[in-house]
C-alpha cells in the first residue's frame, strides 16, 4: 500500500472509533479509541483461526508504519507544543522544585528501582535477562508520557496545583529519560559511560534544549508582535513547533524540551502581548484540533500494535508481575522527592497517591522499546513495555478521575 492509502486507512479508523466511542462508550476519546483498536486487534486474531492470513495482512500494513520515527521524529513536536501552550508559567514557577526533582532525580531513581526489581523477579522466574537490559526497561518506562497524561488530567478535575505538578513533570521528564536510556544503551553495547559523562549529557540536552527553544521562540514572538493576521500567526506557531524540534535534533540537544520551552513562551507572553482576541481564539481552536486529532491517531496505533507485539503466556505472566514493581518504584521515587520538600512547601491531601497513579506511560515508551537492537532482548522488552503501557492507559487512566475526586472530597 502507498503512504497515502495507509494514512487514509488510519484516519478513517480513528474517525470511526472516535464516533463509536462518543455515541456508545463515552470514555475519554484517547482511551476509547485505544480500547476499540485493541478489541479490533483481538477480533482479527480470533478470526484468523478461521480465515488464515487476515491478521497477517493487517500486521503487514502496520509494519509499513515506523512507529518510532512517526512519534519521536514526527508528531511529538506538535503534541508537545499543543500541551505546553496552555501551561501557566507562573504556576510552573511556584512548583518548580517539585517538577524539577520529579523529572530528574525521580526518573533516575525509578530507573534503578525498576531495573533492579525486574532483574530479581526474572531470576525467580528463571528468565535469563542481564541487569543492563532490565535497567534499559527501567529507563524507557520511568518517564511519564506527556501525551497520555495531559489528555487524561484535563478530564480528571484535579486542582490547579496537582495538574501543574503532573503536567509539568510529564512535559520535561521524557528528555531526561531519553538521556538515561541512551547512556545505558551505550553501556550495553560495551562502551564506557561514566557519571560525569551522564551529567554532561543531561546538562547539554536539557539546558541546551531549553535555551534553543526560548531563543527561537523569542524570535517568533517578535514576529507575532508585528502582525495582526491570525492565519499567518497560526502558521508561524506550526513552523516554530516543527522547526525548533528538527533543529534541536541536528544540534544534539533535547528536542522535546526545546519545543516545550518555545510553547511556554508563546503560550504565556505571546498569547498575552502579541495576539488579538481573534487570533487567540483561532490559535486555541487550531491547536486543540491538532491535539485531539493526533492523539486519536497515536492511541489508535498503540491499540493496533497488539497485532505485531509478540505476546505469549510466559510474557503475560511476566507483565502481570512487572506492573506492581513499576508502580512501587514510581511511589518510592515520588516519596523521595516530595518528602524533603514538605519542610518548605505544603502539598495537598493525596498528593503521593495521585502523583503515583497519574504517572501514565504511553507512546514514547513503546517508541523507545522499538529502537532497541535485537541483541538486547528487544522482543521481550517490547512486549513487557507494551503490556505496561496498555495497563497504564486503560486501568490507571480510567481510575485517576475517581481517585482525585475521592481525595478532594475529603476534608483537609
Amino acid at each position: 500500500m502507498s503512504f497515502f492509502e495507509i494514512t487514509a486507512v488510519l484516519l478513517s479508523l480513528a474517525a470511526v472509533f472516535a464516533y463509536v466511542n462518543f455515541r456508545l462508550i463515552r470514555l475519554p476519546m484517547t482511551i476509547g479509541v485505544m480500547l476499540l483498536a485493541l478489541l479490533s486487534s483481538l477480533a482479527l486474531l480470533g478470526i484468523s483461526h478461521f480465515r488464515p492470513g487476515l491478521s497477517e495482512e493487517a500486521a503487514r500494513l502496520l509494519h509499513h508504519i515506523n512507529f518510532e520515527k512517526l512519534l519521536l521524529h514526527g508528531i511529538l513536536s506538535l503534541l508537545l507544543f499543543a500541551g505546553s501552550l496552555h501551561i501557566d508559567i507562573s504556576e510552573l514557577r511556584e512548583n518548580r522544585w517539585a517538577i524539577l526533582l520529579l523529572s530528574t532525580v525521580g526518573v533516575v531513581l525509578s530507573t534503578g528501582l525498576v531495573g533492579g526489581g525486574v532483574w530479581l523477579l526474572f531470576k525467580l522466574l528463571s528468565i535469563d535477562l542481564p541487569l543492563i537490559h532490565c535497567l534499559l526497561l527501567g529507563a524507557l518506562i520511568s518517564p511519564t508520557d506527556p501525551i497520555a497524561v495531559l489528555g487524561i488530567m484535563r478530564t480528571a478535575n484535579a486542582s490547579a496545583a496537582l495538574q501543574i505538578q503532573i503536567s509539568g513533570e510529564s512535559l520535561f521528564n521524557d528528555g531526561i529519560g531519553v538521556v538515561v536510556f541512551i547512556a545505558l544503551l551505550d553501556l550495553g553495547r560495551g562502551g564506557f559511560v561514566g557519571f560525569n559523562h551522564v551529567l554532561a549529557l543531561i546538562f547539554t540536552e536539557a539546558i541546551g534544549g531549553a535555551a534553543l527553544g526560548f531563543a527561537i521562540g523569542w524570535i517568533v514572538y517578535l514576529m507575532l508582535c508585528r502582525i495582526d493576521r491570525y492565519d499567518v500567526e497560526v502558521l508561524l506557531t506550526i513552523s516554530l513547533a516543527t522547526g525548533v524540534y528538527a533543529l534541536a535534533e541536528r544540534l544534539h540537544v533535547s528536542p522535546p524540551i526545546a519545543v516545550v520551552a518555545a510553547g511556554l513562551l508563546i503560550g504565556n507572553r505571546g498569547r498575552a502581548l502579541a495576539m488579538s482576541e481573534k487570533t487567540r481564539q483561532n490559535l486555541d481552536l487550531f491547536w486543540s484540533m491538532i491535539d485531539e486529532f493526533l492523539n486519536a491517531v497515536l492511541f489508535l496505533l498503540i491499540g493496533l500494535d497488539m497485532l505485531v507485539i509478540p505476546l505469549n503466556r510466559a510474557l503475560l505472566i511476566a507483565i502481570a508481575c512487572v506492573i506492581p514493581i513499576i508502580l512501587l518504584a514510581r511511589f518510592l521515587s515520588v516519596c523521595a522527592v516530595i518528602a524533603p520538600l514538605r519542610q518548605w512547601k505544603r502539598f495537598e491531601r493525596g498528593t503521593l497517591a495521585i502523583l503515583t497513579w497519574a504517572g501514565l506511560r504511553g507512546g514514547i515508551s513503546v517508541a523507545l522499546a522499538l529502537s532497541l537492537p535485537d541483541q538486547m532482548n528487544r522482543e521481550t522488552l517490547l512486549a513487557i513495555t507494551y503490556g505496561v503501557v496498555v495497563f497504564s492507559i486503560v486501568v490507571q487512566g480510567l481510575t485517576i478521575g475517581p481517585l482525585v475526586r475521592r481525595f478532594q472530597a475529603q476534608p483537609g
